[in-house]
């Protein structure tokens, strides 16, 4: 399965200066629960935001297109185009969840089955928003869960899980 994953407040906005624009631990939890021991992609720009950080037990793959990008750890994979990523999914046996930012979630968007979004229910400020010209309405809604704020979470979210139609 390919899989794209990520949150976005009510506006769609998903980035501030190469981060995430809220701290929120329940859905950093539900993101860790979702893709552990599987195979996460993103893009060199948020792995950069992540300051170069391999996630425990996952696979990393950073795209770039920069063929001397040194991601200073020889835990990620570094890839330089779509058709290299799908070969190495084809020739595995874990799902691709796609993390980010938005134009890698873009260029696979033909390739994702199954979507994961997270709504904050919130508007916030940023500099960096889900695609407009991802086909979202090509999906549908296979559940939802709402998550109430409380002490460690400032903001109420709701986790959707989609699937591509059939």
């Amino acid at each position: 399965m390919i899989a794209g994953i990520w949150a976005e407040d009510e506006n769609g906005l998903i980035g501030k200066d190469g981060t995430l624009p809220w701290r929120l631990p329940a859905e950093l939890a539900h993101f860790k629960e979702t893709t552990l021991d599987q195979a996460i992609l993103m893009g060199r720009k948020t792995f950069d935001g992540m300051n170069k950080r391999a996630l425990p037990r996952r696979t990393t793959i950073v795209l770039t297109t920069d063929k001397d990008y040194d991601a200073e750890s020889d835990k990620i994979l570094v890839m330089t185009n779509r058709d290299q990523v799908l070969d190495w999914y084809k020739n595995q046996d874990k799902d691709l969840y796609i993390i980010g930012g938005a134009q890698i979630l873009d260029l696979f968007a033909q390739d994702i089955t199954k979507l994961y979004r997270t709504i904050v229910h919130a508007k916030l400020v940023g500099d960096t928003y889900f695609p407009e010209t991802f086909p979202i309405s090509e999906f549908e809604l296979a559940r939802q869960e709402l998550h109430e704020k409380d002490e460690a979470n400032i903001y109420d979210f709701t986790v959707e899980v989609l699937d591509r139609k059939k």
